[in-house]
């Protein structure tokens, strides 16, 4: 058995490349760059008006006055326009040329109209109401690292450089197992000795957050079909995620299984709760990484967040979401195990404060959908009102 650190260390040093590919431009959201994104004109690509109003050559205040008569109308989406005669000014909307020779912008509500002459009202500056060529980025800059996760924001900027295709980093392909006889479908009405599955569906749905559709298998007690199946899919897919037959007890097959297939054992049991019989290992030739959870929701539930989900960061070459928090009272861990306490989060006063919430064990579904994640408690520990403690998110807290 090992500590907690030491053993997400193992799981980290597992990360593994899986490729790149690429995916349409509207499928990106959420997945991780692979590229840089190069600036393929100056940003912005001409000099632009900012402002709905007319076009002038500053120049011309002093020579001429503050009245200038239209000679013509630039507008966005068209070609650039020339103002031939200082004397006159263009019309210009947002987003438009500047027209050749002009080089400052009035916005109308600063004018007044009579028939085609605007006079200008109010004190005007050289250059004003223009947004310059290349003033934001010039042709060749890098726009975006690869690395970067990709949110609605550059989903923007990719489609600004024309890029309708992405090549992002490929994610691993998942199977989610569940095991064991006591265990029915969701439709179906349990006897009195079954329960239904959850393990496989919150497990599915997680995974479906990281933009990875799994597959669902389930195992029935019996080693020989479990030791079949299971060389079936280290076969098929990268990643096995497993709940349930990792314990003691009689009917616990998944670790013996494990070592009759050559899987080779990185660790097996954690000085953790909740999830302390959390087995994990590789299979030498296929490269399949097993995440073998146990059985208990909430255990399930927790190892997910505590392995997989940093396993999944670091292949990714992302960094696991863990930010430190307060603790809003007291709490004393007197045993030898790293406890993963469900807390609530609330703001006070620009903090975030974790309030604990008691639950009924490593089986209390009800409980785990109503807290916001986990903090970490350290073995033979006793941490004081406002503490700083290492918080583990389950759900995002700013949605």
């Amino acid at each position: 058995m090992i500590e907690f650190d030491d053993a997400l260390k193992k799981v980290l040093d597992h990360a593994q490349d899986y490729g790149k590919e690429t995916v349409p431009l509207e499928e990106s959201q959420g997945r991780v760059l692979a590229e840089n994104i190069i600036a393929d004109r100056d940003f912005p690509p001409f000099d632009r008006s900012t402002k709905d109003g007319i076009a002038i050559q500053f120049d011309a205040i002093k020579s001429q006055g503050a009245t200038f008569v239209v000679s013509g109308m630039a507008q966005a989406g068209t070609p650039q326009i020339s103002l031939e005669n200082s004397s006159n000014c263009t019309e210009v909307m947002t987003g438009a040329i500047v027209p050749k020779n002009a080089d400052t912008v009035i916005m109308y509500e600063h004018t007044s109209k009579k028939g085609d002459v605007f006079t200008v009202n109010k004190p005007i500056k050289k250059g004003q109401n223009i947004h310059y060529q290349a003033s934001d980025i010039h042709q060749g800059e890098v726009l975006l690292q690869q690395g970067i996760p990709i949110t609605s924001a550059e989903i923007g900027v990719l489609a600004s450089v024309g890029k309708a295709q992405v090549m992002v980093k490929k994610l691993p392909k998942v199977a989610v197992i569940s095991t064991g006889n006591e265990l029915v479908d969701v439709e179906e009405v349990p006897l009195p000795f079954q329960i239904r599955k959850s393990n496989s569906h919150s497990l599915r749905a997680l995974l479906e957050m990281e933009h990875i559709t799994a597959s669902t298998y389930h195992l029935m007690d019996n080693p020989s079909s479990i030791e079949e199946k299971l060389k079936e899919l280290m076969e098929t897919y990268d990643v096995l995620l497993l709940s349930g037959g990792v314990s003691m007890g009689k009917y616990d097959f998944l670790p013996k299984t494990f070592e009759v297939l050559g899987v080779e054992k990185v660790f097996h049991k954690v000085l953790q709760r909740p999830g302390k019989p959390f087995w994990f290992g590789k299979h030498m030739k296929n490269k399949t990484i097993m995440f073998s959870f146990p059985g208990n929701p909430v255990s399930t539930f927790v190892n997910y967040h505590l392995y997989f989900k940093p396993w999944l960061c670091k292949t990714l070459d992302g960094e696991p979401n863990h930010f430190t928090v307060t603790l809003e009272k007291p709490y004393t861990n007197e045993t030898g195990l790293t406890l993963f306490i469900g807390v609530k989060i609330d703001i006070q006063e620009g903090c975030l404060m974790a309030k604990t919430l008691s639950t009924s064990g490593s089986g209390d579904l009800v409980g785990l959908s109503k807290v916001d994640g986990f903090v970490l408690i350290p073995p033979k520990k006793t941490l004081q009102k406002e503490a700083k403690v290492i918080f583990i998110p389950t759900r995002n807290l700013w949605q």
